[in-house]
């Protein structure tokens, strides 16, 4: 079986080896090759990978403990040299996760990873058990800028998703459930082949702030922590309750106070905190819950945010804590079965892997899962095509006219990092 294919279940036989580096661009993305790069990247540090040493593809009610089965599998067959010793270096898979269990997704191991921590920079080869492969020389790739992109209606128009919130609001004022989450997708269409690494240095120039990322042709920048594990520490950070920018700084403090202030919102904020706290709290000694958000700023929009930590009172991986979490309430809603059911009756779509974890892990089980948001998926069929996502929290006091703006204030990122 050729590693450089999907490996299935079996977890092959790896030598990793990292080691320290000069000559690393100030962009890591600026080493990706044309096609199959990886990346994870907030504030200039992170990784970037490209090839392919073992992949998994999941999908179905199991998917997340047959993906943390093949990574202990893959991590008590390998043999690592690691030569830096920061999170990030060593044996690293980089994965993204469908929204419901139909929809597939993977872990991949690439073949080079080259990674930024504070100060430290390194690169690390991945090979078969036969061959340790040499350390690359870095080269720096000039993506193809993206001209001429139209953007269509994908499921629903914005008129039909308006009836769709209109009628949850019903459901929820009737008492059938207290939140839900309604997402709905654009078709941007260019004239060329998209070289997905153009819009993706464009986003990590635009929102340093947020994690952006690119794993098998999903990308994107999201500002949504799933969950954080590092050396017992675990950390997530909830977003739920949103208002556009203006570009006036001083309207937009207005907008802040107005946003902490909203009871529609910091309800739907409540309910996002509490499903995480739920979630996290059997795997926690000891958890530190705020009382209050706070308001996070971000370029094109404010959102109410909640940093939930805890210290980890077992051996939970990275991996296996985001599949606790997911779907929480600020991709899904709540109560989270009732109102999975009513995305699957209403929303009109596959989501696919919008929404769902997308991140990284390391040997020890640490690592990086945030939330698929401001992201788009390239179609596999038409590399001229992508399909760009956003959602909206919707409860009794939301008001669909609003929450359209929402989605649109949402699609930004992803808009102007593919316009000209």
């Amino acid at each position: 079986m050729s590693l450089t294919e999907p490996v299935g279940s079996t977890a092959p036989h790896l030598v990793i080896r990292s080691q320290p580096i000069d000559g690393v661009s100030a962009q890591l993305m600026d080493h990706l090759p044309t096609e199959g790069g990886l990346a994870w990247v907030r504030r200039g540090d992170g990784h970037v990978g490209w090839g392919v040493a073992a992949r998994l593809d999941v999908a179905g009610g199991n998917r997340f403990q047959e993906a943390v089965t093949w990574w202990k599998d893959l991590v008590a067959a390998a043999v690592v040299r690691d030569e830096v010793g920061v999170p990030g270096s060593g044996l690293v898979c980089f994965g993204s996760f469908g929204f419901t269990d139909d929809d597939p997704g993977q872990l991949v191991v690439p073949e080079v990873i080259v990674g930024r921590r504070g100060g430290t920079t390194w690169v690390t080869t991945i090979s078969p058990a036969s061959s340790l492969g040499a350390p690359p020389e870095l080269v720096v790739h000039e993506p193809s800028p993206v001209h001429d992109v139209a953007f269509a209606d994908g499921a629903r128009s914005g008129t039909d998703w308006s009836s769709i919130v209109a009628d949850a609001i019903k459901r929820i004022t009737a008492g059938e459930l207290d939140k839900v989450v309604l997402a709905r997708d654009l078709i941007a269409i260019a004239e060329q082949p998209i070289d997905l690494r153009w819009p993706l240095r464009r986003l990590a120039a635009a929102y340093p702030n947020c994690w952006t990322f690119s794993v098998d042709g999903l990308i994107g920048a999201t500002p949504e922590l799933l969950v954080r594990r590092e050396k017992g520490l675990i950390t997530s950070r909830v977003l739920a309750g949103t208002i556009r920018r203006t570009g006036d700084d001083a309207h937009d403090l207005a907008l802040a106070a107005s946003l902490a202030r909203s009871s529609k919102d910091l309800e739907e904020h409540e309910f996002a905190v509490r499903s995480v706290a739920d979630a996290l709290k059997p795997h926690c000694k000891s958890m530190n819950v705020p009382e209050t958000p706070f308001v996070l700023h971000l370029p094109n929009v404010m959102h109410l945010a909640t940093d939930v930590a805890g210290v980890a009172n077992n051996g939970a991986s990275a991996l296996g804590l985001a599949a606790a979490l997911h779907p929480s309430a600020a991709v899904c809603g709540t109560p989270t079965d009732l109102a999975r059911d009513l995305i699957g009756e209403i929303e009109g779509m596959r989501r696919g892997r919008f929404s769902g974890p997308v991140g990284w892990m390391d040997a020890a089980g640490d690592g990086e899962w945030c939330i698929a948001l401001r992201c788009g998926q390239a179609d596999p069929d038409d590399p001229r095509r992508m399909r760009i996502f956003a959602g909206a929290g919707i409860v009794a006091g939301s008001d669909p006219v609003a929450e359209l703006a929402e989605t649109n204030a949402k699609l930004v990122p992803m808009r102007d990092a593919l316009g000209d």
